[in-house]
């Protein structure tokens, strides 16, 4: 950030309990410092309405730190994707799972850890979310869900699953994208993106050769230059104060995030899909 104070300018990083967002971030706005705050953006949907308003009026950057953007493996997923390197895509999915963080004791699962896949699966889909199905479930005695299950529809017509929790031994941090030509996966523990091909051999076995469906082909681990998502994170913010150029979360993405994340611990209540659609 030298480049930031040797022009003098204003900003923050800001890393508190989600409950101490709006308050703190409010302060930043009025006292005119560029922000960037943690995900969640807010602890309610209101919350964040308020906070997105300030830096708004204020004309500042107001940033939220959804990082997985800036993982490499998911950055040259989205690059594939545009290019049609998968064709028509059909399906979104993700896995998150691993032991429970003794750290965090102010939200759940679904806003702690969901919102990195509601927030990439937006972004990798470049499209907000239509439609939230969850069910979630409390194992460990905490007041917080620690685990859900969601199936959503995407405004495009994508569908996407998310399985989320505290409670696996395994920590898994997976996004399957599956479309036309095949799938890919992004592991974003290890940044390795594998594209999985659908195979192009024809079949001479007549009983099963008018199926529509698709058959393994070729398994590609891509080579990618993996820089630390964090400092890339860093850099885009730091671009958006100076002006350069903006990649940042906007506050109004994360706020979008946390409606679809309010979304899913209503349908787990209600056990009803809910509309997100603005």
């Amino acid at each position: 950030m030298d480049e930031l104070i040797a022009e003098g300018i204003d900003m923050a990083v800001c890393a508190v309990p989600t409950g101490l967002h709006e308050e703190v971030g409010i302060a930043l706005a009025e006292a005119g410092i560029h922000t960037m705050v943690e995900k969640p953006i807010a602890s309610t949907i209101q919350g964040g309405q308020r906070l997105a308003q300030a830096f708004e009026d204020a004309g500042l950057v107001g940033a939220v730190g959804h990082i997985e953007r800036f993982n490499p493996a998911l950055q040259s997923l989205r690059s594939r994707i545009e290019s049609d390197d998968l064709g028509d895509v059909y399906q979104i999915s993700t896995r998150r799972q691993g032991p429970f963080p003794s750290r965090i004791a102010d939200v759940g699962v679904v806003k702690d850890l969901g919102t990195h896949d509601i927030d990439l699966t937006a972004w990798l889909a470049q499209s907000p979310y239509a439609s939230v199905s969850a069910r979630t479930s409390i194992r460990s005695g905490r007041p917080h869900e620690d685990m859900v299950s969601a199936s959503c529809q995407l405004s495009n017509g994508l569908i996407t699953s998310h399985l989320v929790n505290w409670l696996s031994p395994i920590k898994e941090r997976l996004t399957v994208v599956t479309g036309e030509k095949g799938a890919f996966v992004a592991d974003t523990l290890t940044a390795d993106l594998t594209f999985y091909e659908n195979g192009t051999i024809n079949t001479e076995w007549e009983a099963i050769s008018n199926f529509r469906g698709v058959t393994e082909g070729d398994v590609t681990r891509l080579a990618l230059t993996k820089r630390e998502p964090l400092k890339v994170e860093h850099e885009a913010f730091r671009d958006a104060v100076l002006g350069k150029r903006s990649t940042v979360v906007t506050m109004r993405e994360g706020l979008n995030t946390l409606r679809v994340a309010e979304a899913m611990l209503e349908s787990a209540q209600s056990g009803a899909a809910v509309d997100v659609r603005a």
